[in-house]
């Protein structure tokens, strides 16, 4: 299933047929002390579940890097500039369209990535008529992190849903004993920080957000924003893991009906 397993003729042999091209992305920085950096792994792990899942879908090679945003300046890291990774993406996009392939998906394991991909999902529509959709697989499983039974001081950067799946798909990169509560971050501007890039000002009961350039270490020191990751598990990462596969399955069956 991965291409670059495979002969140029056997490729082309299986896209003529129509065969979906899977582009997994994710990045190489830190999360953390117990989970490797390259969380692209984990995006081309549930890419490769979902082709044997769909069955006619072949794997492009994973995009390491990722754009930058918090992360910039980590040692071993490496992180792209958004028109950097905009122009990467989008002649990624058009050679796998040029090519034949006509059912294209994205598989994103990077926030910092989705205004590249979004950039490049435009310009494939404007110049050439494609239509490619991406799962941002973080972005979707955050929000399940409850109904699926994980807990919700695990949830954030260092922790789930990353360190869940990455538990589930790659233990031998893992070390859940290392998950460890982390310190609450110190205010930023006099008032607490609410998230990746924010903090909170009062105002009636929740307050209000609002954007601010925080550096990593002082919303994530070493890598670890959730409260306390040691709740993630591999279990949790599994069902995470199926349900990105079979809405994955779902849309790609979609995609060979006529426009």
């Amino acid at each position: 299933m991965r291409i670059a397993e495979l002969s140029a003729p056997e490729v082309a042999a299986r896209i003529a047929e129509g065969c979906a091209v899977l582009l997994p992305m994710g990045s190489t920085e830190t999360h953390g002390p117990a989970l490797p950096m390259g969380d692209y792994l984990f995006a081309e792990g549930i890419a490769m579940h979902i082709a044997r899942s769909a069955g006619d879908v072949l794997v492009a090679p994973p995009l390491a890097f990722g754009g930058a945003d918090f992360f910039r300046g980590v040692p071993g890291g490496v992180a792209l500039s958004t028109p950097t990774l905009t122009a990467l993406v989008t002649e990624i996009l058009v050679a796998l369209h040029e090519g034949g392939a006509r059912r294209i998906l994205i598989i994103n394991g990077h926030g910092g990535n989705i205004p590249a991909i979004e950039d490049a999902q435009r310009a494939l529509r404007h110049r050439h008529g494609a239509i490619i959709p991406v799962l941002h697989l973080w972005k979707s499983a955050g929000a399940w992190q409850t109904e699926l039974g994980g807990s919700p001081d695990a949830l954030g950067h260092g922790g789930d849903p990353v360190a869940s799946v990455g538990m589930h798909l790659r233990p031998d990169l893992c070390q859940p004993a290392l998950l460890r509560p982390r310190a609450a971050p110190e205010p930023f501007l006099g008032l607490p920080v609410s998230g990746f890039g924010t903090i909170r000002a009062p105002a009636g009961d929740a307050g209000v957000d609002f954007g601010v350039p925080i550096e990593l270490p002082e919303i994530a020191p070493g890598g670890v924003q959730a409260k306390d990751p040691s709740g993630a598990n591999p279990e949790l990462g599994a069902r995470i893991v199926a349900r990105h596969v079979a809405a994955a399955t779902a849309l790609l069956a979609a995609m060979k009906a006529p426009a």
